[in-house]
């Protein structure tokens, strides 16, 4: 089982480079699960409508305007065109956001400021996996194609009149963790984690996730939440995560087999 975290040049794969790899594995009897981002197509989605955008640690601040905007360009937009994408290069996939089957349920994510909570709005992270849908299409032969949005809930009920944006790092990790994933793999911009942002030389190639644990509150920007990421997925039951360079089909390729980016493990 991989999941993958679609982003960056990979979404755009004109030439199936990226499909093709992916139709591969699955010829080998890999079953894939990918999750997208959408962080420019939702920029120039906001800056269309007028509405500012800013970010908090990595976390993208979603009011309710912004969210309407957000779920409208990752569910309709950036899915739409990804999975017509993968058909058209063989794969049969199949798109769905988190709400979908109840797949993701998460909770308001607050983050702690220097007096006080931080309040980023409709922002979420997930509390609960219901991998029911996905296992059914996955037996089925399809390949779902994740859009990161959440259903407002907790542990055990959910509010399905409420959604919440939740980062696509993070969405790919708890379903990673959920489904016991042998390799969650991260395609990004950049190589994979430096441990010395944004310095190139300091490229990790492999580390456990205890040894990320110990220096996670070195990682800001748009790090910090892949670094989260890491090492959610290996808490809640992946194998191993690899963080790769997304812009880059031969990088995609060689991940797949096990190698480049930066490799977390137990």
């Amino acid at each position: 089982m991989i999941v993958i975290k679609f982003g960056g040049h990979a979404m755009t794969d004109e030439g199936g480079l990226f499909a093709e790899a992916i139709r591969g594995v699955i010829d080998m009897g890999e079953q894939c699960v990918i999750v997208h981002g959408g962080g420019p197509q939702i920029n120039e989605a906001l800056d269309k409508a007028g509405i500012e955008h800013e970010f908090v640690s990595g976390f993208r601040v979603t009011s309710p305007d912004a969210f309407e905007v957000i779920q409208r360009t990752l569910c309709g937009e950036v899915l739409r065109k990804l999975v017509g994408q993968l058909r058209d290069s063989g794969l049969n996939a199949v798109g769905l956001s988190g709400r979908d089957g109840g797949l993701l349920i998460a909770e308001k994510l607050t983050l702690a400021g220097e007096k006080a909570e931080i309040d980023l709005g409709q922002v979420g992270t997930v509390v609960r996996v219901d991998p029911t849908i996905l296992q059914t299409l996955l037996d089925a032969g399809f390949v779902p194609v994740v859009a990161p949005i959440a259903v407002l809930g907790d542990e055990s009920a959910e509010f399905s009149k409420s959604g919440l944006n939740v980062n696509a790092d993070l969405a790919a990790a708890a379903i990673a963790g959920h489904l016991k994933a042998d390799v969650a793999l991260f395609l990004t911009d950049v190589r994979g984690i430096y441990r010395q942002w944004p310095d190139e030389t300091t490229l990790i190639t492999s580390i456990s996730a205890d040894e990320l644990s110990l220096i996670r509150l070195e990682f800001s920007g748009g790090m910090a939440p892949k670094v989260q990421a890491c090492l959610l997925a290996i808490a809640a039951g992946a194998q191993s995560v690899r963080i790769i360079d997304g812009t880059d089909p031969e990088s995609f390729g060689l991940a797949l087999r096990g190698l480049g980016g930066t490799l977390v493990t137990r």
